[in-house]
């Protein structure tokens, strides 16, 4: 057996037999990993407390050929985010955050930009950025990475700015053209603001766009260009999504 190290950030956690559980974990160099913590069901296990989903750790692993699980053998919380858990919405969104994180990560892949923007998210969260702008930021970039939706600046069809002549989203497509390049009458149009916004995450960070936070209208209409993309992509929807956004239409 080999012994790997490494800063990891956790993703699910389920139960596993009677005493044992199953954790999912992204790490910048080995990217999604799944492995079990023995013992992390007992009363005095040496994982108690530490296995959260979001939650920032060192990780230690042992990794032997031809097995599909790699067996952990002990954590040290870096970060916690016992705050998070402290809100209904916070929470809901965290889970839908990981869901994409466990749809788009690959196995046992290098994985720093999407670490580092799970790790930048979480920390965001934790300081309060607005969860609205918080979640758009984020879909627009984890779309980016997964090569599903890069936004361009200049249309890929006719080369000419989509800032200056407006954008579609073609049906059945995963990326933006120009609104001379749309033909079809079910294409999603994209408003100017929603654009401004799209290409902002291009090119300002999350604590940027805070500072000058966009128009809620514009960020309902990130949200859905995202979940057009994503549902074409999955060819389904997120089941957290579902579970986040019934919630949030809840009366209180």
């Amino acid at each position: 057996m080999q012994l790997f190290t490494s800063e990891a950030i956790l993703l699910d956690v389920i139960d596993l037999a009677e005493y044992d559980r199953i954790v999912t974990f992204l790490t910048p160099e080995e990217g999604r990993l799944k492995g079990v913590a023995k013992g992390a069901r007992r009363k005095y296990s040496r994982f108690a407390g530490q296995l959260q989903p979001l939650a920032k750790v060192e990780a230690r692993w042992l990794f032997k050929e031809g097995r599909e699980l790699v067996r952990l053998s002990g954590l040290d919380l870096l970060r916690s985010v016992e705050p998070l858990h402290r809100d209904l919405e916070t929470l809901l969104t965290g889970g839908y955050i990981a869901d994409h994180v466990l749809e788009f990560a690959q196995e046992n892949e290098e994985s720093r930009r999407l670490y580092r923007l799970l790790d930048s998210t979480v920390e965001a969260m934790l300081q309060g950025v607005h969860l609205p702008l918080l979640t758009r930021y984020f879909e627009v970039w984890i779309l980016r990475l997964a090569g599903i939706f890069p936004v361009p600046v200049d249309c890929p069809s006719c080369g000419e700015s989509i800032l200056e002549k407006g954008a579609a989203l073609p049906r059945g497509e995963g990326s933006l053209v120009c609104s001379d390049c749309h033909h079809g009458a079910e294409d999603e149009v994209v408003s100017p603001e929603v654009l401004a916004v799209l290409l902002r995450t291009r090119f300002e960070s999350l604590a940027a766009m805070a500072a000058d936070e966009p128009d809620p209208t514009a960020l309902a209409g990130v949200e859905a260009i995202c979940r057009t993309v994503r549902r074409h992509f999955l060819q389904r929807e997120l089941r957290s999504y579902r579970v986040l956004q019934q919630t949030l239409a809840l009366p209180g």
